[in-house]
């Protein structure tokens, strides 16, 4: 009898591992990425964009540029790709000037038949780069959008113009998502004297992140960007409370989990030999408790194949970027790119 009884408990927990390991999943690539100065070859008389153009300091010509456009929609195309055989279905994008380069960028051959589709906003920085979203048609379904200014004044009590925040909201594959894309003000004069000019974009990010939960409760939204801060940061850890996969969470929390990448050494971008993780995805954390039979938060990553990486010289070790030391080496970005992979199974 006790014979029998260990061979039904082992029986039954081999048909459940299999039954575990035989389900089916649906796969979705959110990315981010920092494309360095995505400019097109034109001259706005209406921003600080001379240097790239043709007679500009960085001689940014036509085939620089086609150069530059072939470089990125090649990564793009790539960014988990090992994992779902296709390219991401969602990308937040910084560092582009004018919908004119994401047109280019969207009806690439690189990304040719995966019908992308744009949500941008012209923003008031100075030097004249936007953020935007780019999706999937046959994935995602916007079905709001907006753009949030962030108001900053100089130590002259001028205005200081940077990017705005970039709000998505819409259906992917039917279940309702909420995109914030950013890209906070630089460390430009110092850490500690920029300091509050990320404090106030984390604020203003709160602000969204909390009048979309009051006007829908248990949203699930993902927030994206290049912050120009590190994970533990103040801007994170005590105006966003951004938590690890360590500590106790509630669903209303943002659960960060490029915080555990970054305590790991894991960088997006270097500087003076010393890896920083600005670019970060991290979400409401629905997303990662929520039992529910939608999308859930699988893993993160960085994407920083062989190729976007710099071999030799000064930079070696770094991402592989379009311009170093003021010479052309015609690179990629001087940031990797970063993704989480969301899941649901398949029934």
């Amino acid at each position: 009898m006790g014979c029998k009884i260990v061979f039904l408990i082992f029986f039954s927990l081999l048909f459940r591992m299999y039954s575990q390991e035989s389900k089916s999943y649906e796969i979705r690539t959110i990315a981010f990425y920092n494309v360095e100065n995505l400019f097109d070859t034109q001259n706005d008389s209406l921003t600080f964009d001379d240097d790239r153009t043709p007679t500009g300091k960085d001689q940014w010509t036509e085939e620089r540029y086609w150069d530059k456009l072939n470089n990125i929609t090649k990564v793009l195309s790539e960014i988990g790709r090992e994992v779902t055989n296709n390219a991401p279905d969602i990308i937040g994008l910084c560092e582009i000037e004018n919908r004119a380069v994401l047109v280019d960028v969207i009806n690439h051959p690189n990304l040719q038949g995966l019908e992308y589709d744009i949500v941008h906003f012209d923003s008031p920085d100075e030097r004249g780069i936007d953020v935007a979203l780019l999706y999937r048609k046959a994935v995602f379904l916007p079905t709001s959008f907006s753009s949030h200014r962030l108001l900053l004044t100089k130590q002259d009590d001028f205005r200081d113009y940077t990017r705005d925040q970039l709000v998505v909201g819409g259906l992917l594959d039917g279940e309702e998502l909420y995109f914030i894309v950013n890209h906070w003000p630089s460390r430009s004069g110092g850490e500690a004297r920029s300091r509050p000019n990320r404090i106030a974009a984390a604020k203003l990010n709160k602000r969204i992140i909390d009048s979309i939960t009051r006007q829908v409760p248990g949203a699930k939204i993902i927030s994206m960007g290049d912050l120009n801060d590190d994970p533990i940061d103040h801007s994170l850890k005590k105006i966003l409370k951004t938590k690890s996969k360590e500590e106790i969470m509630e669903p209303t929390d943002l659960y960060n989990p490029m915080e555990n990448l970054h305590k790991k050494g894991i960088g997006s971008l270097a500087y003076r030999d010393r890896w920083n993780l600005f670019d970060q995805l991290y979400f409401t954390a629905n997303l990662y408790l929520d039992p529910s039979s939608g999308y859930k938060f699988w893993k993160a990553g960085i994407f920083n194949p062989p190729y976007l990486i710099d071999k030799k010289g000064k930079y070696k070790g770094y991402p592989l970027r379009t311009y170093a030391n003021g010479n052309y080496i015609g690179g990629y970005s001087d940031h990797f790119p970063v993704y989480i992979f969301l899941i649901k199974p398949l029934h």
